[in-house]
């Protein structure tokens, strides 16, 4: 009978040998992108181990059945073309939207850039796997943790400047200056970025939007302290100070 053999073609030893190497190839793919993601899940990111294990393997997988396409549909094909770069530009142009996903932009702050970064990685990781390069899979999973802890403690011990996105909202009567609060951002170790500049009505209050950029981050002084000095204006009924992420 037909279906018996159909059925037999999937039971054959050779072809149990391709289906448990590719699923031990998966496994691996799954670990590498879960060491990969503990760093995001471990600093209370959304994408975490088990995000970046799923994008990992389903990368192995979409990458590494080309490599066995005599196997295809029980061998009963005599050949098949597979272009196994074809795959892998559509699992990169997929990927994207994805990262896409997890970059969010709330005014001068961008956050989601790393886990975004992480995630093409960890693609990348399960691309190397589906072609058995194994060791520079291995070697970019290490990098990958690498540059997300060391490289992170490296960029806080090198000089720098803190920026900060300040939000003023004024009496619906007050005539602000805007030089005045330039000069109060300028004693406490400020310089306020001009280009950022933007005002918006609402509610009958104007709602002034900066930034602020540390001059020397050893030197300026706190946020809390330009906070205090900002409270005592008579002019401004609410405000906030929130560090610009990227």
């Amino acid at each position: 009978m037909i279906l018996p053999t159909a059925f037999s073609l999937y039971w054959r030893g050779d072809f149990l040998a391709v289906n448990g190497w590719i699923g031990l190839n998966l496994l691996g793919a799954l670990l590498l992108g879960m060491v990969v993601g503990y760093e995001r899940s471990y600093n209370g990111r959304a994408a975490g181990m088990r995000t970046y294990g799923l994008v990992c393997m389903a990368a192995t997988a979409l990458t590494i059945f080309v490599g066995y396409s005599a196997a295809w549909f029980g061998g009963r094909l005599a050949h098949i073309d597979a272009d196994p770069t074809k795959v892998v530009q559509g699992v990169v142009t997929g990927i994207g939207f994805l990262c896409a996903g997890v970059i969010v932009k709330d005014g001068l702050s961008i956050s989601g850039l790393t886990t975004a970064a992480s995630i093409w990685a960890a693609a990348a990781i399960g691309v190397l796997l589906g072609v058995e390069l194994y060791g520079a899979a291995l070697l970019l999973a290490l990098l990958c943790m690498l540059s997300m802890t060391l490289v992170r403690e490296i960029e806080r011990w090198l000089p720098g400047r803190a920026a900060f996105d300040v939000s003023l909202a004024f009496r619906p009567e007050a005539a602000p200056q805007f030089e005045e609060f330039v000069g109060v951002a300028l004693a406490h170790g400020y310089r306020v970025a001009r280009d950022s500049f933007s005002i918006t009505f609402a509610d009958s209050q104007p709602l002034w939007r900066f930034s602020v950029v540390a001059l020397d981050r050893s030197r300026s002084t706190s946020p809390a302290l330009l906070a205090l000095d900002l409270a005592r204006s008579q002019e401004v009924v609410r405000f906030s100070i929130v560090p610009v992420r990227n």
